[in-house]
């Protein structure tokens, strides 16, 4: 199934976060947070201004995203769980620094 987002909202799947702390402590589901991290797998066409006129979305399709705790809303899709968000709940995009680009 393919999914469209409206306007400016943005489809994000959540990364998950690490099984382990850094000491090897395997983490159980139930004590584990959501990650607040997660890769933009859509976007809509943007927000309308006042006047009527289209402002394009910051975020693209394969960016790495933070966004806050509670932002969005988990729906499923194709039994995938995703989270639909406006783009204004996203905090901003995770680039790659140099030295990652250049082992990617």
């Amino acid at each position: 199934m393919k999914f469209r987002p409206l306007h400016d909202r943005v489809v994000v799947r959540r990364i998950q976060a690490d099984e382990k702390t850094a000491g090897g402590i395997i983490i159980p589901d139930s004590v584990k947070e959501k990650p607040q991290e997660g890769e933009v797998i859509a976007v809509g066409p943007g927000g309308r201004d006042e006047s009527g006129k289209l402002t394009p979305i910051d975020v693209k399709k394969g960016d790495r995203v933070l966004f806050g705790k509670w932002s969005g809303t988990e729906v499923k899709l194709d039994g995938e769980e995703l989270l639909i968000m406006k783009e204004s709940d996203i905090m901003g995009v995770i680039e790659k620094t140099s030295a990652a680009k250049r082992a990617a």
